[in-house]
């Protein structure tokens, strides 16, 4: 008898962008904006998505890996922080930054991003319970045994990065 099975959950292209725009409208009562910090790289398109409807033209990116092999989280590392020059806008502290990532999940780069900018908005697609305390807004919750599948990692079925011998 094997144990329990992982609980997948395949999000589409569409089904994407309508959560995005879910988590736009939400926060367009939270503003104003002065600009964007997108976490990567998942970060990445919910933050088109957010600065397009929210008309916010100033985005940054902070650079954290923590999955390293798409299936389980590794040591942190921040590759690349937030401009100074961003920063000392918003008063070193972040407040007026809208910080933008596509899931928090244990919470580890909410964390550290957090300590960054700990007055700045923090905004997530979805959430797992032990990460959820760390965003100021969500969208869609998902248990923490549950694991999501982006449209950017799917063809038909999942299909492996390129540098892993996917095609």
């Amino acid at each position: 008898m094997s144990g329990p099975q992982p609980k997948v959950f395949p999000v589409s292209w569409d089904q994407f962008h309508r959560d995005a725009r879910a988590l736009t409208w939400r926060l367009s009562g939270s503003g104003p904006f002065s600009a964007i910090v997108a976490i990567t790289r998942g970060g990445l398109v919910p933050a088109a998505i957010v600065a397009r409807e929210l008309d916010i033209r100033l985005i940054e990116t902070i650079c954290v890996a923590s999955y390293h092999d798409y299936t389980t989280q590794g040591e942190l590392k921040v590759m690349k922080g937030v401009a100074e020059d961003l920063t000392a806008k918003a008063g070193g502290n972040g407040k007026g930054i809208l910080i933008v990532d596509d899931l928090v999940d244990t919470g580890k780069t909410a964390r550290v991003v957090r300590e960054m900018l700990p007055e700045a908005h923090f905004a997530t697609v979805y959430a797992k319970p032990q990460g959820r305390p760390l965003v100021d807004t969500f969208i869609t919750e998902v248990s923490q045994d549950t694991w999501i599948y982006f449209p950017w990692d799917m063809g038909l079925t999942f299909q492996p990065p390129i540098r892993e011998g996917g095609a």
